[in-house]
Parts: structure tokens; C-alpha cells; sequence
């Protein structure tokens, strides 16, 4: 068949090139066009294709390019000329994208791509009006040279004082049209002389091969010890930073998200900077551990729970794979969880990194020479190139995870990346201890990662001060009566540390555990809207004295009892932050010291993925390529169908209603099985072609199959203006 459209290149394709073309343009699929024209819209707009020239390599962009400024048609022969003979590989690939197509007279582009591209490609300008005697730049004054060499490389613009006062130079080339006036300022270089000057290449430096990683070598066996520790870290991160808003619930921004004094709070808990806090929060965002519920609070979910009760292996999966297929950057200075950290490039970004430093091969590249790299496979045209930042972030973020150590790609990051069996996690993690080691400076050493139900009940108990290989806690009033808010009695606190201890509890640690559960609960706190009570009548005579509790606004109604305008849980926080140590009571004065961990009761919403359009299989490809065939022969069928109606049109009689209906009933009584061509008239009066299968005759109207729609429809005699058999 003669190509003289994209849409009939596309029909020439066979199976296997719109298999080819469906892989590398994923978007073309979703949802499957309804046939080739169909596809062809849409492979020609301007957002598929802005799509497609951002998935090319510079290399592949500059040969783009080269055959954009071609006037079209083109052949390979001239493109050679203008780049270079090892771009015929590159133009192969193009084809395979649909963004250079051969029709019958040459090679041409989607009418829209040069509309992506820009109106001065590779720093070239506009095509001369008229046919220009290149030879005549040899003789060029001097003064005309070194206006052409400013201007030759681009930009082809020029910023002149008044056109119509040009200098010696510029009034060479003006009249001799090499140059021409855009305004009266400003001129530009017509791009046949530019090419001519450049000796025909379209650009200075022809970027074939991505630029070499360079970097330190990196040993296999340091590398796997130091990322085994950077998931272990990350796993306990996430355990730490769920229980901890499992108990003290943030409220998130009216805006959405994790606001700044929360944020503070969770990097001291933790001990990590407060870009690392605010990925950490972000990763049990997208992977559904932690929502923001109707009421604005921030809380774990249920899925929390069971994501504890996985091995280690499923738990960093888990994290992981969503971190690889977020569009969200948490390393840009926006709230944590918040709205505005999408950025439709960023899984792109990612996996290309990555892919890079599967390439190394156990070599730590330079952050230069990996933005450079990157850049090259990913130049991104638009907006410049990818960010540095960008790229510092996606580093630093796969190092927390354990996907990177050192550097280098882990063994793990390797097998998440090709979906092998992770079980090599769980092999290499140290094993979990079940015991600590007590001092007398009321610390304890974890010599590693602690059992779970050890750690749940050392977290309710002590603070962590120092991470590591070991951790280390401390027990302070603070912690302690933290336990017992949680339920837990001084003798229980005690039995627990000399089980799990394999040094004695120091007799200052016992006394410390005694004063304090002898205190607690000695002062309680309930809602009436708030009430105080105490046994001791000396204690209540001091609180009422303490300038500290003013804000509370006490009243004594008894000797043993005050009552506040404050709730219960403001009451509590207000006496805990002036030194005392009260407890929660009921209405029935029973202790209100039990677990009080919160989960969300709605489910987990993680944020939505933007700019990413799944890779489909080979299986759904085939489907797509044989619905799009079948779409193709029904719309040569209905084509057919018009063109049959056309002529038809063209000799239907005009009719009166009687006649027609007089002509359908014969019609129906003697050739039933024989389509008709009709002209129908609508409310304006504008007459339309209709194929139809006559059903019946009811009511002054006829019931007949529509071939355009296939359904059947209902047409009233008197607007039918004629028949005729097809």
C-alpha cells in the first residue's frame, strides 16, 4: 500500500512492530484503541509524544533533532550527513517509537513533534524565504564573519540597536539575506547558513556514549555487611516511629500532612536528622502502615499489625518496592505527607539511578560522574536535565534502605530490582537477642536487635540514647512513668529487667522504679469536666499554691478534691509538666493506667502515583495488537457501508409519506432480509444517510436495526425523504 499519513504507516505495520511500539510507548495502550486511526491520534498528540521524546538518550534526542531541521521528506543518506553513520542505529530505534516514520516518498515526523522539539531546534533558526548563495560567505567582510561566528552556534537571535541602522557587518548579511529582521531589534540567522557554516552537522559535539562511572571499588563483603545494617536500622526506624505515634497521635495540617513541630518531636525520638525522620514517615505512608484518618490524626493502621508479624525479608519488601514506584520526592522542601511532594518524573529518575549502579558493578560512582551519566540517558530536554538534587536525594534515600551501602548497589538491592527471592535478608540479618545489659548509670546495652516482645517492652520503659551495632537505653523518671501510664506496676517493671538482664539491677535503679510507682497514681486526674483527687490534703493545699498549675483554674470543693475547667487529658499534661505525677481515674475511681496504643479505624489511603503508566505484559500487548486489528476491519466495513449509502443518496427519489410507507410495506412483505438506504431528516431539517434493516411498521413509524450503531431504533415515516434498495 502507498504510506502518504502516519495512520497509514501505522496499517502497514505488522504484529510484531506494534508489539514493539506498544512496549517502548506504554501509554499507547491504556486504554486500547478502538482502531488504527484511532491510535494513530493518539501516538501524534502532543502529550504521547512529549512522553516519548523523554524516554530517548541523548544521543537518540540529537539524531531527533537532526532529522527535525531535514526539510521533509528525507532519506537516511542526508541524516547520515548531518550526524553520523553510526546514527543509522539510533534512527531504527526512533522508527521503532513511532517518532520517524517511512512513507512512500522518504522518511517524515508526526506533525506535532517539531511543535515538542521547539521552534529553534539544536540553536537553529527559521528556513530562508528564498534560495541563498552560501558560496558568497567565503568573500564575507570581515566585520560579517564575526557577526556570523557569534551567531552560529546558536541562539540564532541577535539583539541589534535599530535594524534600520545596522552596522557595516550586519548590513552585509541583511542584504545579501543571511539574516533577517525578526523586529526592529532583534534578527536571526537562517539555518541553511548556519548548517552551511557548521559543515553541515546539526550539532558541535555528537554524544554517542554515555559518559564512564568512575569511582572507588567497593568489596563485596563490606558492601553486604554495611547494607544488612542499613536494613536492619530502617526496619527498626519504622517499628520505632509507628509505636511512638501509636501512643502520642500528631494531628496533621489543615493542608495535609506532618507539620513541623511533630516533626521535630519524631527526629528527637528517633535520634536522626530531619530529612531522614521525614523519609522514614514518608515510606510507612506509601506502603499503607500509617494514614491521616477523617479526624486529622495521624496513626498507624491495622495493616501495621500485620506487617509486624512478617519476616524481615517481607517487611523490607514491603517498604521498598514502594519507595521504587512513588511519584513523590521526600527529600523537597514541602511537608512530610503532604500534598505538593509529587513529581511525575521521580520513579523514572529512580529506577535509572539504580539501573546505573547495577551497571558499576561493586564500583561507588562519583556523584558527578552519575548525574553525568544520568543526564545522558535521561536529558529531559524540557526542563534542562534532571536535578542535581534530585539525584543526591534518590542516593541518600536508597542508602537509608539498604538497596545501596557504601555507594554500590547491595546484593539486595540487586535482587529486589530483578524480583528474586529475598530470603537472603532474613539469612543475614543478626540474630534477634533476648537479653540486655544493665549499668549503674541507669543505662542498658541491647549487644543487638532485641526480640520483638523485649523491645515493645524496653520502649515502654526507657528512652534510646544512642544507636548502633548496640543500643543503648536509659531509664528516667519520665520513661519510667511512661510504663506505668501503660499499666505496667513497679513490681512487674522490675521482674521484667531482672529476667531480661544478664547483669543485676543496681540497687539506685530498684529505689528509682519504687519511688516512683509509690508516687504514681497517688494523685488522680477524671473527667467532670475535669475533677482532682488526692488523699493527701497537703499535696492538694500545694498544687493549689503553685503558680505552675495556674492556667488549670482549680477550685476546692473538698478537702481531698478540686475541680478544673480543663479536660482530664489536658489536666494530666499541664500537673506532669509542673513535676507531678498523676494518674487517669473513672467515674467508678478505678486506675486508668492500661495500653493506650491507637490505631486508625479507617484504611490505610496511600497518596496516588502520578506519571507512570505500568509496563504491560506481552500476553495484554497481543490482545491489545488483535482488538485494535478487529476494530480496523469493522471501520473498513462501515466505511464501505457510508460510501454504499452515498451513492444511494444520490438517487433516492423524494417521496411523500404516503409513498413511503406504501414502498417500506412492500419491501417488508417481499424482500424482508434486504437492507435499505434512507435519508432521515432531523428537528433542523438537515438530511443524514441511514442503512437500516426493516423490522416493522407500527404507528406511523418503522423499527429498524441502524448498521451505524447496531441498535434499533424507531423512524417516523413522515421524516424519511426516501428509499432505496441497496
Amino acid at each position: 500500500m502507498e504510506i502518504r499519513s502516519y495512520a497509514d504507516y501505522l496499517r502497514s505495520l505488522d504484529d510484531a512492530a506494534l508489539i514493539a511500539l506498544f512496549e517502548s510507548r506504554s501509554d499507547l495502550t491504556s486504554p486500547v484503541p478502538s482502531d488504527i486511526a484511532s491510535l494513530a491520534v493518539r501516538a501524534a498528540s502532543i502529550p504521547s509524544l512529549v512522553r516519548a521524546v523523554d524516554s530517548l538518550n541523548r544521543w537518540q534526542l540529537q539524531v531527533l533533532e537532526a532529522a527535525a531541521v531535514l526539510p521533509e521528506p528525507f532519506t537516511e543518506k542526508e541524516l547520515l550527513q548531518h550526524t553520523d553513520k553510526s546514527a543509522k542505529f539510533a534512527l531504527a530505534a526512533l522508527v521503532n517509537r513511532g517518532l520517524i516514520y517511512l512513507a512512500h516518498d522518504g522518511y517524515r515526523l508526526p506533525s506535532n513533534l517539531r511543535e515538542i522539539l521547539g521552534n529553534e531546534i539544536a540553536g537553529l533558526g527559521t528556513a530562508a524565504p528564498k534560495k541563498l548563495k552560501l558560496k558568497d560567505l567565503e568573500n564575507a567582510p570581515t566585520a560579517s564573519k564575526k557577526v556570523l561566528d557569534a551567531m552560529v552556534w546558536g541562539p540564532p537571535r541577535g539583539a541589534v540597536a535599530d535594524v534600520k541602522k545596522p552596522n557595516p557587518g550586519l548590513k552585509w548579511l541583511l542584504d545579501e539575506g543571511f539574516v533577517s529582521p525578526v523586529n526592529q531589534q532583534t534578527v536571526v540567522l537562517h539555518r541553511e547558513v548556519a548548517l552551511h557554516l557548521r559543515g553541515n552537522k546539526v550539532h558541535r559535539e555528537l554524544l554517542m556514549q554515555q559518559p564512564e562511572l568512575t569511582g572507588r571499588k567497593v568489596e563485596n563483603k563490606s558492601l553486604q555487611l554495611a547494607a544488612i545494617s542499613n536494613v536492619t536500622t530502617f526496619l527498626r526506624w519504622t517499628e520505632e516511629v509507628l509505636n511512638f505515634w501509636g501512643q502520642t497521635t500528631p494531628v496533621a495540617l489543615k493542608a495535609g500532612g506532618l507539620g513541623i513541630r511533630d516533626l521535630r518531636e519524631l527526629t528527637q525520638h528517633l535520634g536522626v536528622e530531619s530529612a531522614c525522620a521525614s523519609f522514614i514517615a514518608e515510606v510507612a505512608y506509601i506502603s499503607g502502615l500509617v494514614t491521616i484518618d477523617p479526624d486529622d490524626r495521624i496513626l498507624p493502621t491495622h495493616q501495621f499489625d500485620i506487617w509486624l508479624s512478617l519476616p524481615a525479608s517481607a517487611k523490607w519488601e514491603n517498604l521498598t518496592s514502594a519507595w521504587l514506584i512513588t511519584s513523590r520526592l521526600s527529600g523537597l522542601d514541602a511537608t512530610p505527607m503532604g500534598p505538593e511532594l509529587d513529581r511525575s518524573i521521580a520513579a523514572i529518575v529512580r529506577r535509572k539511578v539504580l539501573s546505573l549502579l547495577e551497571s558499576a558493578e561493586s564500583i561507588a560512582p562519583t556523584a558527578e560522574s552519575l548525574l553525568a551519566a544520568l543526564q545522558w540517558n535521561i536529558p529531559y530536554r524540557r526542563t534542562g536535565g534532571v536535578p542535581a538534587e534530585y539525584v543526591q536525594w534518590i542516593s541518600r534515600e536508597a542508602e537509608w534502605l539498604g538497596i545501596t551501602a557504601q555507594g554500590a548497589l547491595s546484593p539486595y538491592g540487586l535482587a529486589l530490582l530483578n524480583g528474586d527471592d529475598l530470603s537472603m535478608v532474613d539469612q543475614d540479618l543478626p540474630k534477634n537477642v533476648d537479653h540486655i545489659l544493665i549499668q549503674g548509670d541507669n543505662t542498658a546495652i541491647a549487644p543487638g536487635p532485641l526480640e520483638h516482645e523485649v523491645a515493645q517492652e524496653l520502649d515502654l520503659i526507657a528512652d534510646i540514647e544512642s544507636r548502633g551495632a548496640a543500643t543503648v537505653f536509659r531509664f528516667s523518671e519520665q520513661s519510667l512513668r511512661r510504663g506505668l501510664d501503660h499499666g505496667r506496676t513497679g513490681e512487674e517493671i522490675l521482674a521484667f529487667l531482672k529476667k531480661s538482664s544478664k547483669t543485676p539491677v543496681p540497687q539506685p535503679l530498684e529505689y528509682l522504679i519504687g519511688d516512683i510507682s509509690k508516687k504514681h497514681g497517688k494523685l488522680r486526674v477524671g473527667n467532670a469536666s475535669s475533677f482532682i483527687r488526692c488523699e493527701d490534703t497537703a499535696l492538694i493545699t500545694q498544687i493549689i499554691k503553685d503558680k505552675k498549675v495556674e492556667a488549670l483554674g482549680l477550685r476546692r470543693i473538698a478537702p481531698e478534691v478540686m475541680i478544673c475547667s480543663h479536660d482530664a487529658i489536658d489536666a494530666m499534661n499541664i500537673l506532669r509538666s509542673a513535676g507531678y505525677l498523676p494518674a487517669g481515674e473513672d467515674s467508678q475511681g478505678l486506675l486508668l493506667s492500661g495500653p493506650r496504643v491507637q490505631r486508625a479505624q479507617t484504611k490505610a489511603r496511600p497518596p496516588r502515583i502520578l506519571g507512570e503508566f505500568e509496563q504491560p505484559t506481552v500476553e495484554l500487548l497481543e490482545i491489545a495488537v488483535r482488538t485494535i486489528r478487529t476494530g480496523e476491519k469493522s471501520s473498513a466495513k462501515q466505511s464501505t457501508l457510508r460510501d454504499i449509502s452515498q451513492e444511494a443518496l444520490g438517487s433516492l427519489p423524494r417521496t411523500t409519506a404516503n409513498e413511503t410507507l406504501e414502498l417500506l410495506t412492500k419491501h417488508l412483505r417481499e424482500n424482508p432480509s434486504k437492507s435499505l438506504s434512507i435519508g432521515y431528516a432531523d428537528n433542523n431539517g438537515l438530511v443524514s444517510h441511514r442503512i437500516i434493516d426493516p423490522l416493522q411498521i407500527s404507528a406511523g413509524s418503522l423499527m429498524a436495526r441502524d448498521h451505524a450503531t447496531g441498535e434499533v431504533l424507531t423512524f417516523r415515516i413522515p421524516r424519511i425523504t426516501g428509499v432505496a434498495a441497496l
